[in-house]
Parts: structure tokens; sequence; C-alpha cells
């Protein structure tokens, strides 16, 4: 039964117990912005661009651990495979907390990533479960609406734990809300996957569902188009702190200037929202696309002009006019990317999502390394991905015609 035909608090619950959840990979990323190079120095890192690792590693180990929940919650259920991926989750957590040196950290970070990689997977599935078409991009974009809420905070938590305590204690509050989110699943959310409905656990039933989903031209060319872009995010993610905090010396304000920005991404999605039920997904994305190419272009030219970075005034409604963007893009993809896939949209997202973070990494972690003080390279990198993603759209709304079905 689908969930839209359940009560509208329990529907207005799943949404904000789904955001929850997929908060699990922002809150565990960004809480820890500003407290990067202090971990770094810290722990004996040789390099400062190496602190951007503590970032990189959660996406490496979400890309290695997402392949495996998809089956797992197709032939078992949404909740069990949630629950195995917190208690992965929370291991690594507490590795995190008790690191005596950076590799051990970055242990305990690319578990936090494999265990948070369920959240990420499974949460979208049950969404699918629940919803298709037009209605699951709109439950979506509200889902991240009150998920980019986190990433908007959660970098004031990091600094408001640093004011009292040491970066260790942003790890514990790591651990309590995780132990809060999973005892919500467990006592307030009943399985999305009926029995009937489920697919039995074997390598045969893995590799079709696999090879089907890599096979389906839209959902591999969207798939595509959603590493690119967040590839780009990953760059901004592993740099801002060196960018804002160091490089424009905002201090302690970095976490209110990194929140207006997750803000903006909050409203778009918001917006997305409305203009789903009006517009094609596709047309939407062309148009955010084509606005992050030109206003990239254009602030590149601009950083070339002047002898200097551009002004914190000036970088800021850039910033700002690329996440309202990215907002727009985020939800769509995914929704585009899955919906061919809904009979296995557990191991559909679970490939999605592996091949998506893979993707991301690479490009993120390229933009990042290639930091040097300056906010070129970040601004090219949102140009080239904005762009590579443009004509992948455009050539696939080309050769489907007919549009998104809802």
């Amino acid at each position: 039964m689908k969930l839209e035909s359940n009560k509208k608090d329990n529907h207005k619950e799943f949404i904000v117990l789904m955001a929850m959840m997929m908060s699990m990979v922002a809150l565990t990323i960004d809480a820890m912005l500003p407290a990067l190079i202090q971990i770094g120095t810290s722990l004996n890192a040789e390099h400062i661009n190496d602190s951007q690792l503590i970032v990189g590693f959660v996406f490496l180990g979400m890309a290695l651990g997402q392949i495996f929940y998809g089956p797992l919650s197709d032939a078992y259920g949404r909740k069990p495979a949630i629950y195995l991926g917190m208690g992965i989750f929370l291991i690594g957590d507490i590795i995190s907390i008790f690191a005596n040196d950076f590799n051990t950290m970055l242990i305990g970070r690319i578990l936090q990533g494999m265990g948070a990689a369920s959240c990420r997977v499974v949460t979208l599935a049950m969404v699918r479960d629940c919803f298709d078409g037009n209605k699951m991009a709109k439950v979506m974009s509200l889902i991240m609406m009150m998920f980019v809420m986190v990433p908007a905070i959660a970098p004031l938590i990091g600094q408001g734990i640093l004011l009292f305590s040491g970066w260790r204690a942003i790890f514990v509050f790591l651990l309590l809300f995780g132990l809060v989110a999973v005892t919500w699943m467990k006592t307030r959310q009943p399985e999305t996957l009926a029995a009937p409905d489920r697919i039995p656990l074997s390598f045969a039933n893995i590799y079709s569902g696999i090879k089907e989903t890599l096979l389906n031209t839209h959902t591999r060319n969207y798939t595509f188009a959603g590493g690119i872009m967040f590839g780009a995010f990953i760059g901004y993610l592993s740099s801002s702190q060196q960018i804002l905090q160091f490089q424009y010396e905002l201090g302690k304000l970095f976490p209110v200037y990194f929140g207006v920005l997750a803000l903006s991404i909050g409203t778009s999605s918001f917006v997305n929202s409305k203009l789903v039920m009006r517009y094609s997904l596709e047309a939407l994305c062309i148009a955010a696309l084509s606005i992050i190419c030109i206003l990239s272009i254009s602030f590149f030219c601009l950083t070339l002009l002047l002898e200097h970075s551009p002004s914190l005034w000036l970088l800021m409604p850039y910033l700002i006019g690329m996440f309202f963007c990215f907002g727009i893009l985020f939800g769509n993809f995914n929704t585009l990317a899955v919906h061919p896939l809904g009979h296995i949209a557990g191991i559909a997202n679970s490939v999605i999502s592996t091949v998506q973070t893979l993707i991301s990494v690479l490009i993120g972690g390229t933009i990042g390394q290639l930091y040097d003080g300056s906010i070129q390279p970040l601004v090219l990198g949102f140009a080239l991905c904005g762009a590579i993603t443009l004509v992948i759209v455009i050539m696939v709304n080309k050769s489907n015609k007919s549009g998104f079905v809802s």
C-alpha cells in the first residue's frame, strides 16, 4: 500500500524520519568542518590539505558500502538493512572518538561512511516503495528541504562543541544522534517492503539487478550526471573551511556563512517540490545546469581580471546561486535515475549511489586537492562539471522525446 493513502500525520512523520536518516551522512561530514585543521594537527597529519581526507574517506566508505545494502534490503526488508548499517556506523564513530593517530581516524571515518551508506540507499528505496513519478519527486524535494537544514546547522553544532570541549566530543554527539535515529526507526516506522515483494538474496538475482541497472540507458546517464555534479559539491565541502575560514578570514563565523549557503539548497528544494508538479524534471535540470555554466564561466573570468581574490560580498551571491541550482538537481537526478527500476528499487539505488559516489569522490577529491589559496580551482570545477552534465542531460532528452513519465 502506498504511503500517500495513509493518514496525513503519518505522511509527515515519514518525511521527517527519512530526512533524519539521510542526514546521518551530512551530519557526519559537516559537523566536522570547523575542526578539520584541528584534528589534522592533533593527529599529526603530514600536509594541511590532508585534513580534507577526513571528509573524503567518509565518501569513500559510502562508495564501498552502498552496493551491499540494496540487495540486503530487497531480500530481508528495508529496516534490517538500516540496522546493520547503523551498527557499522556506530563502531566507526567509536574508533574515531579514541583515535590517537591520523590513520586510525581515517579507518573510523571509512567505517562511518560504509555504515551511513545504508541510510542513503535504503531510505531512497523506502520512498520509492511508497511513491513514484512526480509525486516521488515532490516528496524527495520535501525530504531534501529538511535534509539540508542539517548541513545548515551542523557546522554551528561542531563550532559550539569546540567552544566547550575538544573535537572528540563532536563524535560523541554523532554517536548519540545515531542512537536516537535508529531507535525512532525501530519504534515508529513500519516496514515498507512487504514479504511477497522481496527478492531472494542470490548471486544470480544480484547480478541480474546490477546488469539491468547499468544497461538501462536512462538510468546510467542520469547516474553519471548526478555523480559529476555531486563531485563538484564535494570539492566545495572539502575546501570550504580553507576558503571561508582562512582565505576569507571568517574565523568562528565560518559556520554562519556555511549555513547560509546550505539554506539556499533547502530553499531551492522547497521551490522544486512545487515546480515538479508543473514542469518536466528534465526541463528543470537543463535550466539549473545552464545557470551554473553561465554564472561559473562569468565568475571565473572575473577572477582572472582581478589581481586578487573577489571580495566575500561577490563570492557569497555566486555561491548562493550555485547551491540553489544544486538543490534543483540533486533530488531530480535521483528520481530520474531510479524511476524505470521501481521493481528493483533496493539494488538499483545501491548501484546508482555507488557509481555516483565513486565518480563524485574522484572529481571532488581532485578539485579539493587543487586548492592553492584562491577560489579559481573551485569555480573552474563548477563550470566544467556543469558543462559536461548539461551535455549529458540534453543528449538524453533528445534521445527520449517522450520525456519523463509521471
